[in-house]
């Protein structure tokens, strides 16, 4: 029985995901409260090596529905291993992607099907859902600015698509969140990562 929230952050590159993950877990440990934070495709051994192959720069003729099988996979390594063992903790689980990554990039701008993605993630998941995602709204042109302008940051293979790509992205979550508005909630992620930061625990407080 999972006790815990499962917190979801998703956005296009560059939208400030890992920036607002480190914010809010502190945010909520000063109150008090048993945090896990993690990362997808990734977290545990297996799902890093998935990722490894999935968003190598090199495996350029990886065909779509590969792709989208091996984040299925990761993710439910993951969750198995990870996230389902602290929400029993009753624990909060912050987690950098999770199954609208997919929906989004795979589903919508890769265009396989939004419902034929989540066809493959439902079995992957067991209907674990996250309580709820706060999607970091960011337009392609400034989260790839932001990405090329930081130093160190990891460029990956989907870093290098084209802006219609990150486009087609950016309305694949919008339309997630029309479906789902109850559980996905839009931030301005243009603005100063304070006020995210505080969009997001304005949201999680009255949840809580």
């Amino acid at each position: 029985m999972e006790k815990g929230w499962f917190l979801t952050i998703e956005g296009g590159e560059g939208a400030g995901k890992t920036t607002l993950i480190e914010q809010l877990a502190k945010t909520l440990r000063n109150q008090g409260r048993q945090v896990l934070t993690t990362r997808e495709p990734g977290g545990i051994p297996i799902a890093e090596q998935i990722r490894g192959i999935v968003l190598d720069k090199e495996n350029t003729e990886m065909d779509a529905r590969t792709e989208a099988l091996l984040y299925a996979a990761a993710r439910r390594q993951h969750l198995v291993e990870k996230v389902l063992p602290a929400l029993a903790r009753g624990e909060i689980v912050i987690c950098d992607r999770f199954i609208d990554s997919s929906l989004a990039y795979q589903g919508y701008a890769r265009g396989l099907g939004i419902a034929e993605v989540q066809s493959i993630n439902e079995f992957a998941i067991s209907g674990h859902m996250p309580t709820l995602t706060f999607w970091l709204d960011i337009s392609p042109e400034a989260g790839l600015a932001r990405i090329h302008a930081g130093e160190g940051r990891e460029i990956n293979r989907l870093d290098l698509e084209g802006l219609s790509f990150h486009g087609a992205v950016r309305e694949g979550y919008r339309q997630l969140m029309t479906k789902e508005p109850e559980r996905i909630k839009r931030i301005d992620a243009e603005q100063a990562p304070e006020y995210v930061l505080r969009d997001v625990v304005t949201i999680l407080n009255a949840r809580i």
